[in-house]
């Protein structure tokens, strides 16, 4: 754990400070959490029961993403955070293959959060500059309040009130959402769950009592992929907790070759509202 991110955490217990002891964090009222050899450090409340995306599904994350086919947004969330100096969290993390993007070519460091234990001991590793802890999006976050310079949110859960009580009253939330036609070729032809038609009014909706939207723009490019990156791509995402994997194999090798579905995601920049 890098001493400049544990300067933004806080006790999912009580909310003060963590500061290290030796290989553990500590808050005043005496709160310990253990490092883990892997790097990473739960900050999981006590009694938290909550369902993380398997080591399976982390592993066909990191290799599809490793293979660049999503680094056209991997750039244009750097590039929103590219003038921003300090701490850079990304809420549902997973591998930190985007945060990683971000800190490259900067001094700024990194905390990736992510209620996976298999993706945060990923993310602790996917950047020098980076720290990687468990978390649930939908609590109270362990980061100290205004603490953190720019938050990023790639695919992930959205907690509106907690994403603005930890940003810097002058700090910037990246939000990147799928659009209906985010791999429609592959959702049609293989039953795979589809994006909701109100994805972006929703959005607005999650976010307008706290934020105001700076920019927005669309991302969108054509994959070129193997049957083996096909399978990747759904064992990812949330699509994998609803298909049979030899199934799905099957109906992927019946389709031409290469596959070539056309990746289509927002990606909006906002401003805490004061």
């Amino acid at each position: 754990m890098l001493d400049e991110v544990v300067a933004v955490l806080a006790c999912p217990h009580c909310g003060a400070d963590l500061e290290r002891a030796g290989n553990s964090l500590r808050c005043a009222a005496n709160h310990v959490f253990d490092i883990a050899r892997q790097g990473y450090v739960s900050l999981l409340p006590g009694g938290t029961k909550v369902v993380g995306d398997t080591a399976a599904m982390v592993a066909a994350r990191a290799d599809f993403l490793a293979a660049g086919h999503y680094a056209p947004i991997a750039d244009a969330v750097a590039g929103a955070v590219s003038d921003v100096e300090g701490c850079v969290v990304d809420i549902g993390a997973g591998t930190g293959y985007y945060l990683a993007r971000a800190l490259a070519d900067s001094d700024r460091v990194g905390l990736a959060l992510d209620v996976s234990k298999y993706a945060s001991r990923r993310a602790a590793k996917a950047h020098p500059r980076m720290s990687a802890a468990v978390a649930d999006a939908w609590q109270t976050l362990p980061v100290r309040t205004g603490a953190v310079s720019a938050l990023l949110n790639v695919f992930a859960p959205r907690n509106a009130a907690e994403m603005h009580r930890v940003l810097r009253p002058d700090g910037r939330l990246v939000v990147v959402v799928p659009n209906s036609g985010h791999l429609a070729d592959l959702v049609g032809v293989l039953g795979l769950l589809k994006v909701d038609e109100r994805k972006q009014e929703r959005l607005t909706e999650q976010l307008a009592d706290h934020f105001d939207l700076i920019s927005q723009r669309t991302c969108e490019f054509r994959l070129s992929l193997a049957a083996s990156e096909a399978e990747a791509v759904v064992a990812m995402g949330p699509s994998a907790w609803h298909s049979d994997p030899e199934a799905l194999r099957a109906r992927i090798a019946a389709l031409p070759q290469p596959i070539a579905p056309v990746a289509s995601v927002t990606i909006a920049s906002y401003r805490p509202r004061r």
